[in-house]
């Protein structure tokens, strides 16, 4: 009886973490709501922090933060102060902590290496990964990535399986040799040669 009262209380134990585990990924993922000027490599986003100009965007809003006049201000746009500004080229920093423009000073210290910065980073516009395909203003917004070269491999010892190859820009599949060779291993499986 122990054993079984024990046995219940670490399968609703591991239960629960599960179902909060899966809660936590899914509002942990915010790649749809990164703006297009992004960069790329990150799945959640809270601010972006502008080195050159001492401002932040807030992804969930889709707001600028500036300061003007000793206060923060929120707006849809960057002010005409900020007209020359490219944000496509200007070096972004991911903050994921709350309000990080009541911190500015720290903010300020840490990243003054990158005002005026050269390097390039990719944005998500630029980027061809499908992951970013959810990102509106992506130049293939709400595309598929392509599965058309689709093998189905039977085996009569186990279930099917579909193993499927990304196309290549020139439109033939991507080699894969390992399933490839199981592949051609497979096909004689199920034809009558049934060996046991």
């Amino acid at each position: 009886m122990k054993k079984l009262v024990l046995f219940a209380a670490v399968l609703m134990v591991s239960l629960f973490s599960i179902n909060n585990a899966k809660a936590q990924v899914s509002l942990n993922i915010n790649i749809g709501s990164q703006p297009v000027w992004g960069p790329t490599g990150y799945d959640h986003v809270d601010y972006y922090y502008f080195p050159d100009i001492d401002a932040y965007y807030y992804v969930p809003s889709g707001q600028y933060i500036y300061a003007n006049g000793g206060r923060w201000v929120w707006t849809r746009s960057l002010p005409a102060q900020y007209g020359n500004f490219d944000l496509y080229r200007a070096y972004k920093v991911v903050i994921n902590e709350p309000r990080p423009y009541l911190r500015n000073n720290v903010y300020v210290t840490r990243y003054s290496k990158y005002k005026n910065y050269s390097g390039r980073q990719t944005v998500i516009r630029d980027s061809r990964d499908s992951k970013y395909y959810v990102v509106k203003g992506h130049p293939n917004y709400n595309q598929r990535p392509s599965t058309k070269n689709v093998t189905v491999i039977r085996n009569n010892n186990r279930p099917t399986r579909v193993v499927t190859r990304p196309v290549q820009n020139n439109g033939r599949p991507q080699r894969n040799d390992n399933t490839d060779s199981r592949t051609e291993r497979n096909r004689g499986e199920g034809r009558g040669n049934d060996r046991h």
